[in-house]
């Protein structure tokens, strides 16, 4: 795979590293239990973790049904299971850290790693929440972090409501916990302005997805 992006301007770290977390993170409270973590910068030098994931790991286009025919998912996808080693050591240390922080919060450890890359402009994800499994029902945690081009994380009350948007490249974290994904959505949309690749790495609990 070949893909053109720019370096970030800040980011000039040749080697990746992740910063701290406590003392660090910043909880933003949502309305009905939700909440959501930022972090910006969390990875330093992340563009040598973005030249892996834009390499050959296994990307795949899916297809899904849309009224009469079936169409291609707007971004390629990746998932790794618990057993399975990341393509890139830092992740694994960043499992390993927000683990460590999140660990007693959540009760349980982030488990799988799904990744999604969107390729320019045109790759998006529609508004959601991730409801599959133990989310429908339960309180739990999605962290994410992004590698490459900035995009906007959108979020909005699943009741309706005004959108949060939470701009999300080069090594910044953000977390969605507590009802978060039973009581808001969150979308990646389509932008006609010019944008490198950027790819969106999600640790989630087993059971969640």
């Amino acid at each position: 795979m070949s893909l053109a992006h720019q370096p970030s301007m800040w980011d000039l770290a040749e080697e990746a590293t992740l910063g701290p977390l406590v003392g660090s993170v910043v909880r933003h409270q949502l309305s009905d239990g939700a909440w959501v973590d930022h972090l910006p910068g969390w990875v330093s030098g992340s563009d040598e973790v973005l030249e892996v994931l834009l390499g050959d790991i296994g990307w795949r286009e899916d297809r899904r049904q849309m009224y009469e025919r079936e169409v291609a998912v707007p971004r390629l996808l990746r998932w790794y299971g618990g057993g399975e080693p990341l393509p890139h050591p830092l992740l694994t240390d960043a499992r390993n850290e927000l683990n460590s922080y999140y660990g007693p919060e959540l009760g349980e450890p982030f488990v799988s790693a799904g990744m999604c890359l969107y390729r320019d402009g045109r790759d998006s994800v529609a508004w959601h929440g991730d409801r599959l499994g133990r989310g429908r029902s339960a309180d739990t945690m999605v962290a994410i972090v992004s590698f490459g081009s900035p995009r906007p994380l959108m979020l909005r009350p699943a009741a309706g409501g005004p959108s949060l948007r939470f701009p999300l490249g080069h090594g910044d974290l953000v977390v969605m916990g507590g009802s978060c994904q039973r009581t808001w959505e969150h979308c990646i949309p389509k932008t006609t302005k010019p944008v490198g690749p950027r790819v969106s790495v999600q640790f989630r609990p087993s059971g969640v997805a």
